[in-house]
């Protein structure tokens, strides 16, 4: 990666809804060789166009933090959970938990349901710890480009 392509990653990260012939000229670029440096910036894995999206506006107003604690593999562990309907992220951790997963529902019987019936029976699974949502604080997509 060169500079130009920290600056498109820079301007994708203000406005990701840039188009080539704005974003071009802003990092010195014409319209086609911005479209090419993103498309080799989606091809490589550095880049991908997502849309992201609110839970509550979809009617998931529910959504939690678990803490969980595996025996065995925990990949294998990593992948049942994530198969779950209603798990969005989960990640492997190091600490009191092997896993955090966060989940959105339609309302607290519903995360009941999930934490309960599905990830609990995640065989390894043997501790889930519920940190459910007040509200989003922050959420941000955008940090420094190295």
């Amino acid at each position: 990666m060169d500079e130009t392509d920290k600056q498109i990653l820079r301007a994708l990260q203000r406005d990701g809804r840039a188009s080539y012939a704005e974003l071009g000229p802003a990092v010195g670029l014409s319209a086609p060789a911005a479209r090419t440096r993103v498309q080799r910036l989606v091809d490589t894995g550095v880049v991908r166009v997502v849309g992201v999206t609110d839970p509550i506006a979809l009617g998931l107003p529910t959504m939690a933090m678990l803490g969980v604690r595996a025996d065995g593999d925990v990949r294998a562990a990593a992948d049942a959970v994530a198969a779950c309907e209603g798990v969005i992220y989960v990640v492997l951790t190091a600490g009191s938990f092997d896993l955090f997963v966060e989940v959105v529902c339609h309302s607290p019987a519903e995360l009941l349901d999930l934490v309960n019936d599905r990830i609990k029976a995640v065989p390894g699974v043997t501790h889930v710890e519920t940190f459910t949502y007040f509200g989003i604080h922050t959420h941000r997509f955008v940090w420094d480009v190295p």
